[in-house]
């Protein structure tokens, strides 16, 4: 397992070469990135992610826990960044190892439903004119509500 909250960028592949080396058991590795993207007003020039020392962490370690509890997996990876980020920047991943695909894709959507819509970091958008807390989606409510 791996939980790491960091201002630093990490590198996708490096992530996706530990992960593959876990062991002869492992037959899919899904991974995802997100990054900053414009906005719908088109005027986004920065976001910013704040979060609580420690009580993030311990968030991500629990994600992780549940996704083990519901699917039989390797190996997880969440890389979560906090700080002032620009357009195109990778603000986090998720990596998760599984003998079969089917463990890892649903493991790694559920961590991804639960990242965006859970987790304890919050986002503020920054604008030429300003700069204005982002709220909950209800589309992002909806994802979560599957999960139970």
């Amino acid at each position: 397992m791996t939980v790491r909250v960091q201002t630093a960028d990490f590198q996708l592949q490096d992530e996706i070469d530990a992960m593959s080396q876990t062991g002869d058991n492992v037959g899919a590795l899904v991974t995802f990135t997100g990054l900053v993207r414009q906005d719908e007003t088109g005027k986004l020039t920065a976001l910013e992610l704040e979060h609580y020392p420690g009580m993030s962490e311990q968030a991500l370690a629990g994600l992780e826990q549940d996704a083990r509890n519901r699917w039989s997996l390797q190996e997880i990876c969440i890389i979560h960044r906090y700080g002032v980020l620009n357009l195109g920047e990778q603000i986090m991943m998720v990596a998760v190892s599984s003998a079969h695909r089917s463990n890892a894709f649903e493991a790694a959507e559920f961590l991804m439903d639960h990242l965006k819509h859970g987790a304890p970091f919050w986002k503020k958008e920054h604008h030429d004119t300003g700069a204005s807390w982002v709220s909950q989606s209800s589309v992002d409510v909806q994802r979560l509500q599957r999960w139970g």
